[in-house]
């Protein structure tokens, strides 16, 4: 597949790149996306959640009132779950939600999701550009050019860019990785993905090999 290289200025920089087809023509494969997914999720999870049992609460385990003769239903200790301040049944405990995926089925996973973007015209690829200094109006700007600002839009860079970086941390819905940290969730919560050109030569290293 090929794609036309846009200018920041959202001109054509009048050249195209074709799209490796190992990394964005490959028949996706949903239930990796599904698996490496939930494995984010689950990832960004705290797993803190407490509960208290009967064991662990403080009170008298007396039987608050007679089995029989009350006309009501029959009552145990006040630690009952049935009661307000009593105990939770089987409530949450403290755990850790991660789990274990192979390298080969994340990569998968990842290059399913750039294949989808590809596949249904998600993807602009502009030229290699820098901010001379952090301005989150110059990124507004940017994002105008391409009718994406108040879209949920995801940066793809080559490397580490400070000015860019800090320039659309303020920007809602805009977010940016580098091509070695983009993942599955990022990629398909993105209504488009903006590709640096020189991050698809770093793509096609990372996912191709």
């Amino acid at each position: 597949m090929e794609l036309a290289v846009f200018k920041i200025s959202g001109e054509e920089a009048g050249r195209k790149v074709t799209l490796n087809e190992e990394v964005f023509g490959i028949e996706p494969n949903d239930h990796a996306i599904y698996l490496d997914v939930k494995l984010i999720q689950a990832n960004k999870r705290q797993g803190t959640h407490s509960s208290k049992e009967r064991s662990q609460l403080s009170g008298s385990t007396r039987k608050l009132k007679r089995q029989k003769g009350t006309g009501t239903a029959r009552m145990g200790d006040i630690k009952s779950p049935l009661l307000r301040g009593g105990a939770r049944a089987f409530g949450p405990h403290p755990r850790n939600y991660t789990f274990k995926l192979n390298k080969k089925l994340r990569k998968l996973a990842r290059v399913s999701a750039l294949s989808y973007k590809a596949t249904n015209l998600e993807i602009v690829v502009v030229e290699d550009f820098n901010f001379a200094t952090p301005k989150t109006k110059q990124y507004i700007e940017m994002l105008n050019k391409f009718e994406l600002f108040g879209k949920k839009t995801l940066l793809v860079l080559p490397g580490i860019n400070e000015n860019v970086y800090l320039s659309s941390r303020n920007v809602q819905r805009a977010k940016i990785v580098t091509a070695k940290d983009i993942n599955t969730f990022d990629v398909l919560n993105a209504n488009k993905l903006i590709i640096v050109e020189s991050s698809l030569n770093e793509l096609e290293k990372l996912f191709s090999e």
